[in-house]
Order: structure tokens, then sequence, then C-alpha cells
């Protein structure tokens, strides 16, 4: 099984890289081959909304969200980890969401399909540095219907309040154990 991990903070090490390591660490350990991107080491334009994907159902701007394509298109599993940035995920993660516009196309205007696989999942991983759950259903919101563009069920989430300073997440006592049998369900659970 190939699962897709995809860490959007721009913060190497921080609080939902930290935590997506650990997922994908639970799905290797439960047989699952995994692949690590950080999107903050590619670069990716915003999407120019210029029509160039409607009738291909492919992006013509050439960056590296070319080479990321075909993982979301090829994955089983794909789990997303990024913080609360003003209500929502990252910019360099919404920018990677926002290009997915030409698979929106393929699927939708085209009716062509997103993917051979069948039963893909998706999970979402957030923190945010704030008291209250409040700004999750918005980046969540954002985060479905990007799954479901790719055909992908959104069957998981992983969220924890109260983490800002880098690396805090290694004071909550069991987040790290969570995010780790996250990523051993989601693939004991396709089985």
């Amino acid at each position: 099984m190939r699962v897709l991990g995809i860490a959007g903070s721009p913060r190497r090490d921080g609080n939902t890289f930290l935590l997506l390591q650990k997922a994908l660490e639970g799905a290797k350990g439960a047989g699952a081959d995994t692949e690590f991107i950080f999107i903050p080491d590619l670069k990716i334009s915003p999407c120019r909304e210029c029509g160039g994907c409607d009738k291909t159902g492919k992006c013509v701007v050439d960056d590296d969200m070319q080479s990321i394509y075909p993982r979301l298109q090829n994955a089983e599993v794909i789990i997303i980890a990024s913080p609360i940035f003003f209500g929502n995920v990252t910019a360099n993660l919404k920018a990677m969401i926002d290009r997915c516009q030409c698979l929106w196309v393929k699927k939708y205007i085209l009716k062509q399909p997103i993917s051979k696989i069948s039963n893909r999942r998706g999970a979402f991983i957030s923190v945010c540095g704030g008291r209250k759950a409040d700004f999750f259903p918005a980046a969540s919101l954002t985060l479905k219907a990007l799954f479901k563009t790719l055909d992908v069920s959104y069957v998981s989430e992983l969220f924890f309040t109260q983490i800002d300073d880098k690396s805090a997440i290694l004071k909550h006592p069991d987040a790290l154990e969570e995010a780790f049998l996250l990523g051993v369900k989601l693939i004991i659970g396709a089985n």
C-alpha cells in the first residue's frame, strides 16, 4: 500500500512535521510504502485561473507541482499535515491545493477518472496555538474539498490546540503516539 505524507508547515521539524513523520512511521510499521513531501522545499506557483487545463485536465504551469500530480493520483492513502494560519492551512499548502484545479476540471468537467485506485483514504493532522478548536473546521473543509476532488475519503483527523512554539508537540503527553496509531489504523483499516 502506498501512503503519501504531505507537510505544509514552513517549519522543518515543527509540530505538524513531527506528527506527520510519526504517522508515516506507524503506516510503514503496518506494512505500507511511504513517501514524504515537504511543500516549502518546492516551487509551486499559485493557480493563475488561466483556463489552460480546461480542455485537457492538465495544468500548463511548469513547476514542481507537475511532480506532485502523479503522486496524488497514485497514493492509496494521503495524510496531509499543516498548522492553522489565520483559520486555515498554510499558504504553501493552499497553493498546492489550489493547483489541483486541473484535477477538478478533469473529474467534473471532462468526466475523466482521477485515479485507477479505488477506496482511497485520507487524513488531516493539524495544530493551532489557541485554546479553542474554532479554526479546525474551516481547514478541514478545505481538505475535504481536496480529497473529494481526488476521490479520497476523508476518514480521520488529528487536532491539537495550544501548540505554537516549535517542537511544543513533544511536551504533549500522547500526541506522537496518537499520530503513530493514526498511521497504523489507516493501513490496518484498509485490510
